[in-house]
C-alpha cells in the first residue's frame, strides 16, 4: 500500500463503530474514556457522535491524564461535568486512578478511544489497563476504539522495563518504542496479566504497520500539551529521559523534544561528542534557550536542537542512551544519572552507562530481549 492510498482509506475505530451502524453498543448504556483525540476522520468528537448514536446510551465521560480537553498539565485533573451532554466527567488522574464501583454503577460496557504515542511510559495506556481490570471485576464489557500507533508499528527499540518496576509510567515490561496500537496492547494485557475483561477491539480499516502518522490522512492533534508536532513525538521517547536528570526537554518551548539544555552543558562540546558518535538518523545544532516552564523555567540554557533525518533509520533507544551516556560523562557533577531510572526502566542498562560501557554495545545487550518481546506480541497483533 502506498502512502497516497493510506491517505484515502485508513479509519480509526470510531469510524469503523459508525459504518457498523454501533451494533457492539446497541441497547447498552455506555461510559466513553476519551480526551479531545477522540475524533472520526472528519472531525466528529467521539463523544458527541455516541451521545446521538440510535439505540446506545451514552451516560458518564472518564478522562485521562491532561484532562478531557487535553489541556492540564496539574499533577491532578479535576472532576467536573460536561457541558454539552450535562454528563459527568470522572477524572483518572486524581485520588483514584481507576473507575471506582460508584463510577461504574448502571455501565453495561465502558468504550476506550484515545490516541496513544507508542511509548511506554506514555500514560493513557495505563489508564486503559487499569479501567480493564476495573470493568472485569464488575462484569462491565470494555471495547477498544483502535487509532495508528503514530510511529509506525514496524520498530521495537530500547530496554524492557524491569518486572520489578512498574508503575503508572509502566504498566506492563514493553520496550521504550513498543509499536503496537491501543487495541493491540489491549489484548497483550487482557491475556498476558490474566485480566480476563469481556474485551471487544473495533480495529481500523486501512492502517498497516509501515505507517507513520502523517501518512495515514489524519492531522496531527497533540495528544498531550507538549506533543505539539510528529518529530517531536518521534524523539519523545528518547528526549523525555533527560529530564529527570536536571535537563530541560524544551517543555515551556515552541519545540518541546526537538530540543534539550541546561545552564551547565557546554554546548559545542557535546555536539562534537554526538556527531562523533555517528547516531544515524539525526543531527545536532547548538541552541540557546529560555523556557518558561519545567526544569530550569527562566534560566538561561545551552543546549542542542536535534534535526530528524531519517526517521526510518533513527533508533530512540540508541539515541536515548547516546544521549545519557554523553551527558553523564561530559557533566557527571551536574547530570543526574540515577534519577532516569523510572522512565528508562532498566537497572542493567543504567549501570552500563555508569560504567561507560559503549553505547553501541548496551543497544546489542537489549537484542536478545527485544526479540522475546516480538514473540510474545505477535499473536495480539491486528494488522499486516
Amino acid at each position: 500500500m502506498s502512502a497516497q492510498q493510506a491517505v484515502e482509506s485508513v479509519r480509526a475505530g470510531i469510524d469503523v463503530l459508525e459504518e457498523e451502524k454501533f451494533a457492539p453498543l446497541a441497547g447498552k448504556r455506555v461510559g466513553l474514556i476519551t480526551n479531545h483525540t477522540g475524533r472520526n476522520r472528519l472531525g466528529g468528537s467521539t463523544i458527541d457522535i455516541l451521545a446521538r448514536a440510535p439505540n446506545v446510551r451514552l451516560v458518564a465521560l472518564f478522562a485521562p491524564e491532561h484532562g478531557i480537553r487535553g489541556t492540564i498539565e496539574e499533577r491532578d485533573v479535576p472532576s467536573e461535568r460536561n457541558a454539552k451532554t450535562g454528563l459527568p466527567i470522572y477524572s483518572l488522574y486524581a485520588d483514584a486512578r481507576r473507575p471506582t464501583a460508584e463510577m461504574l454503577a448502571g455501565i453495561d460496557v465502558l468504550v476506550f478511544d484515545i490516541q496513544d504515542a507508542g511509548v511506554r511510559f506514555y500514560t493513557y495506556v495505563t489508564t486503559m489497563a487499569y479501567a480493564m481490570e476495573e470493568a472485569a471485576k464488575h462484569g462491565v464489557e470494555f471495547v477498544v476504539l483502535d487509532r495508528p500507533n503514530p510511529l509506525g508499528g514496524l520498530a521495537v527499540e530500547g530496554p524492557a522495563l524491569d518486572a520489578g518496576r512498574l508503575s503508572f509510567e509502566g504498566y506492563f515490561p514493553l520496550p521504550i518504542r513498543h509499536g503496537m496500537t491501543v487495541g493491540e496492547l489491549a489484548r497483550l494485557f487482557n491475556q498476558e496479566n490474566r485480566i480476563n475483561a469481556r474485551l471487544t477491539v473495533i480495529p481500523m480499516r486501512g492502517w498497516r504497520r509501515s505507517l507513520w502518522f502523517d501518512q495515514t490522512g489524519w492531522a496531527w492533534v497533540p495528544p498531550s500539551p507538549n506533543l505539539r508536532s510528529l518529530p517531536g513525538a518521534t524523539l519523545y521517547p528518547a528526549i523525555e529521559l533527560l529530564r529527570a536528570g536536571g535537563v530541560s526537554v524544551g517543555r515551556g518551548t515552541p519545540a518541546p523534544f526537538e530540543l534539550f539544555g541546561a545552564p551547565w552543558i557546554r554546548s559545542r562540546q557535546l555536539q562534537r561528542h554526538l556527531e562523533f558518535r555517528r547516531i544515524p538518523g539525526v543531527r545536532f545544532k547548538t541552541v540557546r534557550f529560555r523556557p518558561t516552564a519545567d526544569v530550569h523555567s527562566g534560566q538561561l540554557c545551552n543546549g542542542l536542537r536535534l534535526q530528524v533525518t531519517d526517521r526510518d533509520a533513527l533508533d530512540v533507544g540508541r539515541l536515548g542512551v547516546e544521549l545519557l551516556a554523553a551527558l553523564w560523562k561530559l557533566y557527571p557533577n551536574h547530570f543526574q544519572l540515577e534519577k532516569t531510572i523510572r522512565l528508562l526502566g532498566s537497572q542493567e542498562t543504567l549501570a552500563r552507562i555508569r560504567a561507560g560501557d559503549d553505547p553501541e554495545a548496551i543497544v546489542q545487550g537489549w537484542q536478545e530481549e527485544l526479540e522475546a518481546f516480538k514473540k510474545l506480541r505477535a499473536p495480539y497483533l491486528l494488522y499486516d
